[in-house]
């Protein structure tokens, strides 16, 4: 069944043969107390998966901007179905999604719209997948109406004075018509027209603002403010600089001046041989770049230059004049007539003095003489006159030197090179010759290596025989004869795929971290796993661990989900065994182990990590089952306040560790079977080493809702920051489970706490409960207690509680006589619900429930209290052996408690 509730009103839900019910409760959250099917006249829609059904009809929905919206959908023949609302074909994300059990083959999912915007608007649906198929339930339209939205403002602009110009403007609804007013100023131009509307003007004197108005049914809507300006004349460019001088070239950089608010087109780049000269060269070029290569200019003469830019009204003012030189030029001779004279010492070389030519950079001078050998020996001498004596050379090689001069610009051309053999005497100049008597023995080598190698494949292929499935004789020969040993090339397993063997090593995680859980691994051999206890990102499963006497443990498994097959990941989940295996208090959850599940060859093992059955669920679930179960139950003042001081015990151990929790909440905290509570879920975790603080440096899912505001600022966590979040805890424990800032979005807490705002006092909270939690609340981090005085503070408040008296209604435990389910089979809670949720499911709670995910199923949690079996009923017995541990439970502990 798909429906929907608009416009701030409360939908009603009604169930065959009850009353209808109202919806939305007091919380997001919900469960629906009676058995049976949702009905509001709709037809199923047809299903081609067996026994699935997804009940509606097509639903269109017009609501108005700012209305809060509910959508619903029932799926029918399916345990536990994962619900997706889609809208326009994508999955949609919001955190205000809830699911609700009607029956075990019954649940309704629910979509809430707090404040509905334009982007809402769409087409929705909800879909089920069940045996890889993909089951979709009928469509709502919803259409957002409010007042018009503009789709195009009329913009800045900058115009010539006297030019006409156009200004557009167009809005849309719904609801439609839609028509535009102009307004000039303080004046209106014209009368209504529809939309879109296109205004003319003639032109304008001097600066002017123009504005639109959309009006339709439901009200007008002001455009943007647009300020017309008059075009002017650019002003003179500057910063000129002139870079990269050569003795022709010369490149020109500036700065453009205010374009008068006109596109700038060109600007003109006018050179002049300085002082007061003529003009020599005038470039035009287009901008930007506001830059400019000179060419063709005269090597070592002065120059100037300066510049002006021009929009369309004309150009600016030129700007001061930048004198400049350009280089003069290298040599354009080589030396001539370069040769040698073999000596007892070394080699002379001489050559012909070059005679300067031309504007040249300064003087001549030195010569430069480079020279190379056979066997790639070189080297390179600076002269200053025209002969030079050349050593360290080898007598027994050819030689071959070349020589050139140079100024302050570089190196003029070489000289002719000359070949100095190693068996003539004194140098005759030509080209240098090439040697290739290195190719004939190389090719040799070559040609010998491959032999080889051609040879020592076939010696070792008669060596080898082989059958078709592995080596079928041995090397060795006994008596004589060869001796046969066989040995598989690869080995075969027709019943299941080859699995690896799984260990730490074969994770990929970190050899700090294998360390760590080394002496924590327990075999995969030694638990068997039961019925699931709740899903997210991972899922947890109840599970039976065998003890070192035979004996069995109930456990609770969690581990990530088969798909997951990245190291990273396997990793993050580790670490939370790694970081719980350190604690040993109370109230705080211990590991028991971790262990490796198998997995086909080619895949990673699936890493569970195993910690204490918790037999109540998360205290979050417990708290909403006494408040909106299906039989809802008294929870006593001093219960709230003994849940509350066994958290700051834990949280105090923690602290005094070095340890930031950073996702303290009621739902991570974990009520055992004795009804202690204890810290749980260590998945966000860190451990300060160095300092007081630890800053989150990449993004990922954090409670926004439970963050502190040095958090949301800064993501910086502390234990002071954990001790806000053990504030936001007391008030879900004194509201028995409801959500903190109720209609107010996560991306609006920081506003609404800067702002100064904080949780109101809730109507059956004590005045020196809520001073407590307002403290932890403050806006210094410092300022806030200490999770000892929070701790000894409530001690001391519970024990001015008075002690529970036998006439109250106090919560029926029945912790003796508990009886155990059937195999696979969940427990049964007082008015007759299953606990197959009951661990918490999808809360990510640390001992027996999965990682957070967007979703939370609201069940009764799981084992609260099993039903007396009939003949074990004792009528005479007023108060049970559990109603008196019960009320033990309300007064205070001894100190040595925690």
């Amino acid at each position: 069944m798909c429906g929907v509730a608009a416009d701030g009103a409360e939908a009603e839900l009604g169930l065959p043969g009850l009353p209808p019910l109202r919806w939305p409760p007091p919380l997001r959250w919900g469960i629906f107390p009676e058995t049976g099917s949702l009905s509001s006249g709709l037809t199923p829609s047809p299903s081609h998966l067996s026994g699935l059904k997804l009940m509606g009809a097509p639903v269109k929905l017009t609501v108005s901007q700012g209305q809060p919206v509910k959508l619903n959908c029932s799926v029918e023949g399916m345990e536990e179905p994962e619900i997706q609302w889609v809208k326009d074909g994508a999955v949609v994300q919001s955190v205000d999604q809830v699911y609700i059990p009607v029956s075990e083959q019954h649940w309704i999912g629910f979509l809430s719209l707090k404040s509905v915007e334009r982007s809402d608007a769409g087409r929705y649906w909800c879909q089920v997948e069940d045996g890889g198929e993909m089951e979709t339930s009928q469509p709502v339209w919803l259409t957002v109406e409010g007042v018009p939205f503009f789709t195009v403002e009329p913009k800045d602009l900058a115009v010539p004075p006297n030019a006409p110009f156009q200004l557009s403007c167009e809005a849309v609804g719904p609801p439609e018509p839609v028509t535009i007013v102009w307004w000039r100023g303080g004046t209106k131009v014209g009368g209504p027209a529809p939309s879109p509307s296109v205004l003319n003007v003639t032109g304008v004197t001097q600066s002017t603002v123009f504005s639109c108005e959309a009006h339709n049914l439901k009200g007008l809507a002001s455009s943007r403010p647009a300020t017309v300006r008059l075009q002017a004349l650019p002003a003179a460019p500057f910063n000129i600089t002139v870079t990269k001088l050569s003795s022709s070239n010369a490149s020109v950089a500036w700065t453009p001046g205010a374009d008068g608010r006109a596109l700038l087109q060109s600007c003109t780049v006018q050179v002049t041989q300085a002082p007061g000269g003529w003009e020599v060269l005038a470039v035009v070029v287009p901008v930007p770049p506001f830059t400019c290569l000179l060419r063709d200019l005269a090597p070592a003469t002065n120059y100037s230059l300066r510049v002006r830019c021009a929009n369309a009204l004309g150009p600016s003012p030129y700007a001061d004049w930048v004198p400049f030189r350009t280089k003069g030029l290298a040599p354009a001779s080589a030396p001539q007539n370069l040769h040698a004279i073999r000596t007892d010492s070394g080699l002379i070389l001489e050559w012909e003095e070059v005679i300067p030519e031309g504007p040249l950079e300064g003087p001549l001078g030195p010569y430069k003489l480079s020279w190379v050998q056979d066997n790639g020996t070189q080297g390179e001498l600076t002269v200053e006159g025209t002969r030079a004596n050349l050593t360290g050379w080898d007598p027994q090689k050819d030689l071959t030197v070349r020589v050139c001069i140079s100024n302050a610009v570089g190196c003029g051309p070489w000289s002719q090179p000359l070949v100095v053999s190693s068996h003539d005497h004194a140098g005759e100049q030509g080209p240098p010759h090439s040697r290739t008597s290195w190719v004939p023995v190389v090719l040799g080598v070559l040609t010998a290596l491959v032999t080889a190698a051609a040879l020592a494949l076939i010696l070792l292929r008669k060596r080898r025989k082989e059958t078709r499935f592995g080596q079928a004789f041995d090397s060795v020969m006994a008596r004589g004869e060869p001796a046969v040993h066989f040995r598989a090339a690869r080995s075969f397993n027709r019943e299941r795929p080859e699995r690896i063997e799984a260990t730490l090593d074969s994770l990929g995680i970190s050899d700090e971290l294998k360390d760590k859980l080394e002496d924590v691994l327990i075999p995969e051999q030694q638990f068997t796993l039961g019925r699931m206890l709740g899903k997210g990102f991972g899922s947890v499963r109840e599970a039976q661990l065998k003890q070192e006497d035979g004996s069995f443990v109930k456990v609770a498994v969690k581990m990530l989900k088969a798909d997951i097959i990245a190291s990273s990941d396997i990793e993050e989940f580790l670490r939370e065994a790694a970081c719980m295996k350190e604690f040993d208090h109370p109230h705080v959850a211990k590991l028991v182990g971790v262990s490796l599940r198998s997995r086909a060859k080619g895949r990673l093992p699936i890493p569970m990590v195993i910690l204490p059955f918790m037999k109540h669920g998360d205290l979050h679930a417990f708290l909403l089952a006494s408040r909106i179960g299906e039989n809802p139950f008294n929870l006593p003042l001093q219960t709230l306040v003994r849940f509350m001081v066994d958290i700051a015990c834990g949280m105090e151990y923690l602290s005094s560790r070095n340890f930031i929790h950073r996702d303290l909440a009621a739902r991570n905290c974990m009520l055992a079977e004795d009804m202690t509570v204890c810290v749980a879920d260590f998945g966000l975790s860190r451990k300060v080493y160095s300092g007081d603080y630890y800053r989150q440096g990449c993004a990922s899912k954090l409670p926004v809702k439970w963050l502190a505001l040095e958090s949301l600022a800064d993501n910086l966590y502390t234990v002071h920051s954990d001790v806000w979040a053990f504030g936001v805890t007391m008030w879900e424990i004194m509201t028995r489970g409801q959500t903190p800032y109720a209609g107010i979005e996560n991306a609006e807490i920081y506003n609404y706490l800067i702002g100064g705002n904080r949780l109101k006092q809730p109507p059956e909270c004590i005045e020196d409960i809520y001073e407590l939690m307002y403290q932890c609340w403050s806006a210094d981090p410092k300022q806030r207690p200490s999770f000892t005085c929070l701790r000894m503070e409530l001690e001391s408040i519970l024990g001015h509680l008075s002690v529970l008296s036998t006439s109250q209604d106090p919560l029926y435990i029945n912790l003796e006589r508990a009886e155990e389910p059937a195999e696979g089979g969940p427990l049964e809670l007082p008015g007759g619900d299953q606990a197959g949720s009951g661990a918490g499911a999808g809360s990510g709670a640390g001992a027996v429930g999965g990682t957070p995910s967007d979703y939370r199923y609201i069940l009764s949690p799981g084992g609260l209290a099993e039903r007396p079996r009939q003949e074990e009923q004792q009528p005479e017995s007023p108060v049970s052996e559990a109603q008196r541990l019960l009320l033990l439970r309300q007064g205070p502990l001894p100190h040595s408690s925690c």
